[in-house]
């Protein structure tokens, strides 16, 4: 069982579209420090650290003249596998949480299931095409891309709302939430795999 307090990881990656450096503290305090070419990238992942009282800190650049589909989902794997090695054996982690939050006129839900298999179903329901300069559609991408290398379920849905920055808000607030209730350690556990089958694939 990795102890609280260790759930830690770093990880980097250099291609020939992108570099990214994640550094993550499962059982921070909501501390992060997140430098992207992309405004609303940055913007959604410090509310993700922020109400997922994670301590996160990523560096990224990307071929952005080109668009910025490359950036957003290269960062999204990144993190995604800094999350799955931090969560280590995953034992004695509560696996399964959920969030509901309003952002002004806005309600979405996020449920995740860290149980070894890669899975998203987003439902933004964004109506725009931009949100600053990113892409609205990357906001889904995101996820997905997170989903697989997180080895993690991760079921999103804006249930109503009008401004797709509120929606694209309570999302990723939603999300951290969720991811860190689902990666917390539960006591009457003591080290056990939540799992029948037991074994969680990392």
């Amino acid at each position: 069982m990795v102890a609280e307090g260790m759930r830690r990881a770093s990880v980097e990656r250099a291609t020939g579209e992108t570099r990214i450096a994640v550094r993550l503290d499962l059982d921070g305090t909501g501390q992060y420090s997140v430098l992207t070419p992309i405004g609303f990238l940055n913007h959604l992942l410090s509310l993700m650290a922020k109400h997922g009282l994670f301590d996160l800190e990523v560096r990224a650049e990307g071929d952005v003249q080109v668009d910025d589909h490359h950036t957003v989902e290269d960062t999204a794997i990144i993190l995604g596998r800094a999350f799955s090695q931090a969560l280590g054996d995953r034992k004695g982690i509560v696996r399964v949480g959920h969030a509901y939050v309003p952002m002004d006129e806005a309600l979405a839900l996020v449920a995740v299931d860290i149980g070894g298999r890669g899975y998203a179903v987003v439902e933004t329901g964004l109506s725009g095409q931009r949100l600053g300069t990113m892409d609205a559609d990357l906001v889904r991408h995101f996820l997905e891309s997170f989903a697989l290398e997180a080895r993690m379920n991760v079921h999103a849905r804006v249930l109503y709302g009008t401004n797709d920055h509120h929606k694209a808000e309570a999302v990723f607030k939603a999300f951290g939430r969720a991811l860190s209730a689902a990666a917390s350690l539960d006591r009457r556990r003591l080290g056990q795999v939540p799992s029948t089958k037991g074994l969680i694939e990392a």
